[in-house]
């Protein structure tokens, strides 16, 4: 950084010196240039008639001579003309101001000191950035920070492009910020530096399956069938080969792949639960899916005489356990009783499927304004909590008002 301003300051010095010389010398340019110059070629005019004469190309040398002459006198300036006078150099001070504040103007302009100055701090922020990323008890990091982290350490890497650990950190930062690029570069950067490293192959794959480009989904089916060879029981390879299928709407291959797992996985862990609504999407997805819940909705005596016109009909299911509703539906008030069907079309989360459900509880609202929030005065009903195998029929009744709070 000082090299840089150092060298900005000798250039600018030059540039204010060379224009101090050079309007000082124009400056001070005499007269009598002017009359050394005329005099030159008086002399040199003569000797050319004396040759012209001496050839016989010229009859009336004594003529031109005395033209010469006259010409010669009418360019002397008069001997009492002024003097010029020499100019300071102070008086190119302004100019040499200009030329400072011109350039470093234009510089702190559009020469991206605020950008060189972010990037300094960011190298002198990178060892406490790193160790908070290393310590497993640290502060994690804001996404800013991992964006500022990821300049350090690319900053790093121009210094030091053998280091696999640096790549691979930020390849990481990548993903973590959605930048595949940027993930996509690093991990094959570190792949070129350790072509057998496992752990680079299957990041690498995983930056490759997130991609909306098919060549790289097939690039990474490749990547992964390799892995699998050398371990068939891999339950991360597995798991990307599966999300890849799915991915390519290959449903049928991605069930298999989910279900190929499953066996693999300890008892009571909860990828067991993702991997099972894994396959139920898939099965949605693919219209292969048979799992629904059959419900009819009728209304209490005392609800159907306080019934409003132009109502609306909520119906939500949960698993009896999360507030959090699995499936949903609005309806507009119609007549009672009420019966329809939900299934995973009604999903509120793709990962959270009513097939997915072991047991699951019905709530029906009347909503007396359309709002979607329960309102004093609306009427509500709900069903108990029951095993659910995904061909249940649940009856609910609607008759219970919502009260005011107090």
């Amino acid at each position: 950084m000082s090299v840089f301003w150092l060298t900005l300051g000798v250039l600018l010095l030059a540039a204010s010196a060379l224009l101090l010389i050079a309007g000082w010398r124009s400056r001070n340019a005499s007269a009598g240039d002017r009359d050394t110059l005329n005099k030159a070629f008086y002399h040199q005019r003569l000797q050319e008639l004396e040759q012209d004469e001496a050839q016989g190309v010229v009859a009336e040398r004594p003529e031109m001579v005395r033209e010469l002459q006259q010409t010669l006198l009418t360019d002397i300036p008069l001997s009492n003309q002024a003097p010029v006078r020499s100019i300071s150099r102070w008086v190119l001070l302004p100019g040499v101001l200009a030329i400072f504040i011109v350039s470093l103007g234009l510089y702190f302009k559009v020469g991206g000191l605020p950008q060189l100055m972010v990037w300094q701090q960011v190298k002198n922020d990178l060892p406490a950035l790193r160790g908070r990323v290393m310590d497993p008890n640290g502060k994690p990091l804001t996404m800013e920070e991992l964006a500022r982290l990821g300049l350090g350490i690319r900053s790093e890497l121009q210094n030091d492009p053998h280091n696999i650990n640096d790549w691979m950190m930020l390849g990481r930062i990548g993903m973590v910020l959605n930048n595949a690029t940027t993930a996509s570069q690093a991990f094959q950067h570190a792949l070129q530096l350790a072509p057998n490293d496992p752990a680079i192959k299957l990041s690498y794959a995983e930056v490759l399956t997130r991609s909306s480009d098919p060549q790289d989904n097939r690039e990474a089916e490749l990547m992964l069938q390799q892995m699998l060879q050398a371990d068939k029981n891999d339950l991360q390879v597995l798991a990307l080969l599966a999300f890849n299928a799915f991915q390519q709407q290959q449903y049928d291959r991605a069930i298999t792949l989910w279900q190929q797992m499953l066996p693999l996985l300890p008892a009571g862990d909860r990828r067991i639960e993702r991997v099972q609504r894994s396959i139920e999407q898939a099965k949605t997805d693919s219209g292969t899916q048979s799992s629904k819940l059959a419900l009819t909705v009728s209304l209490s005596a005392e609800a159907e005489k306080m019934l409003h016109e132009g109502g609306v009909l909520y119906i939500s299911v949960s698993d009896g356990v999360s507030p959090v509703p699995v499936a949903v539906k609005k309806l507009p008030l119609s007549h009672f009783p009420l019966s329809l069907t939900l299934d995973d079309s009604n999903a509120m989360m793709p990962e959270r499927l009513l097939s997915a459900q072991h047991q699951v509880q019905v709530r029906v609202r009347i909503s007396r304004d359309g709002t979607a929030n329960p309102q004093p005065g609306d009427w509500r009903g709900e069903s108990a909590v029951t095993p659910y195998d995904g061909h249940q029929h649940l009856a609910v009744e609607i008759n219970q008002q919502v009260e005011s709070a107090k």
